[in-house]
């Protein structure tokens, strides 16, 4: 059996560049079984993650298709011509491309859902998630929260959906020096909550002198040069609070790494129903203190192991930060509980995927 994993274009799968899709793919690469007879078809770029896996397409305005249908008919004009055609094909959270695929195409499919299944073109309604049952050997989804919203209003072929949990390559072999840090990652964007953490350590900062707040994240991923009003007005805010305070825009994986493991407390303040949860996984493998929000699929991944405001507001994650800043014991059992009971590690779900596949081999390959 050959793989072939299909990315969105707008991702990077790239060593400086990568965002949530590319990382978590990237993660489960590194301890697959079937990693030589994987290859990962997205847009090219100059430093690819696993390069020999790897193939680049440049996009063609000549092709006369979007850059996703672009990407998956270069993608099946390469298998076509490979004399093996067992061949399993895994597209990454772009469900109307089930269909593309699919037409005259006798190759295995597999979807693998990153975000609410509602929300996206191909897998709105009913009919259109009943459709990609039908025609997929299997549906994996980031949390159970994601994968209730898949099935929801589906009474069959349930069985072909199961929930596979990102996982996190946990590089750090002892709990780690903190330092006196709060950080926040993500997008700059309304519905991550970034304002609501700008606004709440504009105060905090001047009572606590001796701490330090760091915010890392661009309004897209992998891009420093885009901005709109929002972003615009949070960098604004942020720079504003002083040297005790540090925009640092989009960075790699090594840096976000580095600042997680020295952050005391990392603060993750969504105000939408958030798929999964990367960062919340990131920080719990380096032993960081978590505030929250109870949204979506957070929850399944911090349990106990953290502080989750339900309904969060800019008083109570106030509150939650001053309170954790001053109570250093409870701020470290939380630090302890969150390295000691991560357990979404790349090797396991890595593991978890390699045994689907085989399945999905032996029943339609």
């Amino acid at each position: 059996m050959k793989i072939n994993i299909l990315l969105p274009f707008k991702e990077k799968f790239d060593k400086n560049r990568a965002s949530s899709v590319s990382i978590t793919v990237r993660n489960n690469l590194l301890h697959s079984n079937y990693l030589n007879q994987i290859k990962i078809f997205g847009q090219n770029t100059e430093n690819p993650l696993f390069k020999n896996n790897f193939f680049g397409l440049k996009y063609s305005i000549l092709s006369f298709k979007s850059k996703n249908k672009f990407l998956a008919n270069e993608m099946l004009k390469v298998i076509s011509e490979d004399l093996d055609q067992n061949q399993l094909i895994e597209i990454h959270n772009r469900p109307y491309l089930v269909e593309e695929i699919t037409r005259g195409n006798k190759f295995a499919v597999s979807l693998f859902f990153h975000n609410d299944p509602q929300t996206m073109k191909g897998s709105k309604s009913i009919r259109e998630r009943e459709n990609i049952l039908s025609k997929c050997a299997a549906i994996f989804c980031v949390s159970e929260f994601v994968k209730k919203k898949f099935l929801e209003g589906i009474n069959e072929n349930f069985q072909k959906v199961h929930v596979l949990y990102n996982g996190i390559e946990k590089k750090l072999k002892k709990f780690p020096i903190k330092k006196k840090e709060i950080l926040f990652v993500g997008r700059l964007v309304t519905e991550k909550g970034v304002h609501l953490y700008v606004d709440a350590i504009k105060d905090i900062a001047q009572k606590y002198p001796d701490w330090s707040f760091g915010l890392i994240g661009s309004l897209k991923l992998g891009d420093n040069k885009h901005s709109d009003l929002y972003s615009n007005d949070i960098i604004k805010k942020m720079k504003a609070i002083g040297p005790q305070a540090q925009f640092h825009g989009f960075k790699n994986q090594e840096f976000v790494e580095e600042k997680m493991e020295s952050a005391s407390i990392i603060v993750i303040p969504s105000i939408w129903e958030e798929p999964f949860g990367l960062v919340a996984a990131e920080a719990m493998c380096n032993g960081a203190c978590i505030i929250a929000s109870k949204v979506g699929g957070i929850p399944e991944i911090i349990k106990d192991n953290g502080v989750l405001i339900d309904n969060i507001n800019l008083k109570k994650l106030s509150s939650t930060i001053d309170f954790l800043i001053k109570n250093n014991q409870l701020r470290e059992n939380y630090q302890r509980k969150a390295w000691k009971n991560f357990e979404l590690s790349s090797e396991v779900s890595s593991q978890k995927l390699d045994h689907f596949r085989q399945l999905i081999s032996s029943k339609y390959l």
